[in-house]
């Protein structure tokens, strides 16, 4: 398993406003080299918004895709976030996981934010999702997903862990950061794995705040990288491959998941 060049990038999203973010996520997009994974927040290109009949995008023809695509195309990178996406009269908070080669990976936000009423306008995923890139499985996981530990439990499949990387991309608002913090912390030490973590900044549609938080743990709940509160900026790790491994050896914890 070689290393993985990570960056998770940490903006002020326009709310609504696919156009303006399609050109703030540029600018961002090109003081990027040699990375091989993007990590965007949540519902990149409008906000967390509920707005589905405005914004929503037909899963076979989204203007948001074909902008991923082509980045990570440009970029070799491979990208991923979530957009609301319309497929067959249904409404997703949908993840892509975006391949340099233009293939797609999507996971469905599992678990609805009622608190916010995601759950009266979106339709709930109803699977895990796992990728590969580059030798490392990665879970796909969205904002709300990451109080539901159970759904994402890591195990030893035949003599591998199931996934090596939980990605989770967010608008997690300010007023509960302590619990993003704790919880991303709390997902690296209980399934030995890399946790990557983006959120926003800045001030939404509904007047919350968010104050960032965007940031890399390691297998043994380390901080790797972690940006700046309040400040729109890159976050960059190097996730080691030779590292995951040598946790996993000496600290055999996974094995025992199986055991009731």
């Amino acid at each position: 398993m070689q290393d993985l060049k990570i960056s998770l990038i940490q903006v002020d999203q326009l709310w609504e406003d696919k156009s303006g973010n399609f050109s703030l996520y540029e600018s961002y997009f090109n003081e990027l080299i040699d990375v091989d994974l993007i990590l965007l927040p949540e519902m990149f290109q409008t906000g967390f918004t509920m707005n589905t009949e405005k914004l929503s995008e037909d899963w076979q023809a989204s203007e948001g895709i074909e902008f991923l695509k082509q980045w990570s195309n440009k970029l070799q990178s491979a990208i991923y976030t979530s957009l609301i996406i319309n497929e067959e009269e249904k409404i997703y908070n949908r993840g892509v996981f975006v391949f340099p080669d233009g293939a797609i990976t999507k996971y469905d936000k599992r678990k609805s934010f009622g608190l916010g009423g995601e759950d009266q306008f979106f339709t709930a995923g109803g699977k895990e999702t796992i990728v590969t890139l580059k030798g490392w499985k990665i879970n796909l996981q969205i904002c709300y997903d990451l109080r539901f530990p159970e759904m994402i439990r890591n195990r030893m499949e035949g003599e591998k862990a199931a996934y090596d990387l939980l990605l989770y991309i967010a608008n997690w608002p300010e007023k509960r950061i302590e619990h993003w913090t704790t919880l991303l912390k709390a997902r690296a030490i209980e399934n030995q794995c890399f946790v990557a973590g983006v959120n926003r900044v800045g001030t939404d549609g509904n007047v919350l705040k968010y104050s960032g938080g965007s940031v890399i743990y390691d297998a043994l709940g380390q901080c790797i990288s972690t940006a700046r509160n309040h400040q729109a900026e890159i976050v960059f790790g190097t996730l080691s491959g030779t590292e995951l491994m040598n946790t996993r050896k000496n600290l055999p914890f996974l094995k025992d998941c199986s055991i009731k």
